[in-house]
């Protein structure tokens, strides 16, 4: 049964939510701080959090960043305007994707799913033949072990990251759009938010650029979208 942490003050919202995602076939740990979501996330241990923006005391924003120095947990995040620059900011911090609220549960469900379902096929881009650990300049990337090192250090990826970097690598030279990457790394078949793509495209410049700051890996096609050099 999949683990859901819902972080949620208002007391309506969570537990409408709660008991929605109950009859989905999810196990729900339901809290209203972040305090306490950070206290649950560590004994319930679940597969995905649901993390509100606007938390009282401790900000959902504070929350994610403190979750992602410990754990790549996929996050979540509920705002209240999709289009508020709270929805890049959150992303940035470590989000993996969003939902507006109000919070229409098929469409939490449907995030969460597919969520899971990116969990069960880390492998993307590879064939049964192809090599299990591939060298890219000082870049090294096992895809069945799913371990990152740059310059013989492991990189610590989320899983948009993760599967952000495994896309884009499985094809050096390649350029992908924005909507392609949504539908391979995120399964947003509808014409979704690009601002997942650059968020998540920047937080892996963060961890993977050289130490002048610059892009190695990840290069902008200006215009269209991005595409992997193999350094």
């Amino acid at each position: 049964m999949p683990r859901v942490l819902l972080i949620e003050d208002d007391p309506a919202v969570r537990e409408g939510v709660r008991l929605a995602l109950r009859r989905q076939g999810h196990e729900v740990a339901a809290v209203a701080t972040g305090e306490e979501g950070l206290s649950r996330l560590w004994s319930f241990r679940p597969d995905v959090v649901v993390l509100d923006l606007m938390l009282p005391g401790m900000s959902g924003l504070d929350v994610c960043r403190r979750i992602r120095t410990g754990s790549q947990v996929p996050i979540i995040m509920a705002t209240a305007r999709g289009d508020d620059v709270d929805v890049i900011v959150g992303l940035e911090a470590g989000a993996d994707d969003y939902v507006v609220k109000p919070v229409q549960a098929r469409v939490l469900e449907a995030r969460i799913r597919a969520v899971l379902r990116r969990i069960g096929a880390p492998g993307t881009g590879t064939g049964t033949d192809g090599p299990r650990i591939e060298t890219h300049g000082e870049l090294t990337i096992d895809r069945a072990g799913l371990d990152i090192t740059l310059r013989g250090e492991p990189v610590s990826l989320a899983l948009s990251e993760m599967r952000l970097l495994l896309t884009l690598s499985a094809s050096p030279g390649q350029v992908f759009s924005r909507q392609q990457l949504l539908e391979a790394v995120w399964e947003h078949s509808y014409h979704g938010d690009i601002r997942l793509v650059d968020a998540c495209v920047k937080r892996l410049r963060l961890k993977m650029s050289e130490p002048s700051g610059r892009p190695l890996y990840i290069l902008t096609v200006r215009g269209f979208g991005y595409r992997f050099r193999s350094a």
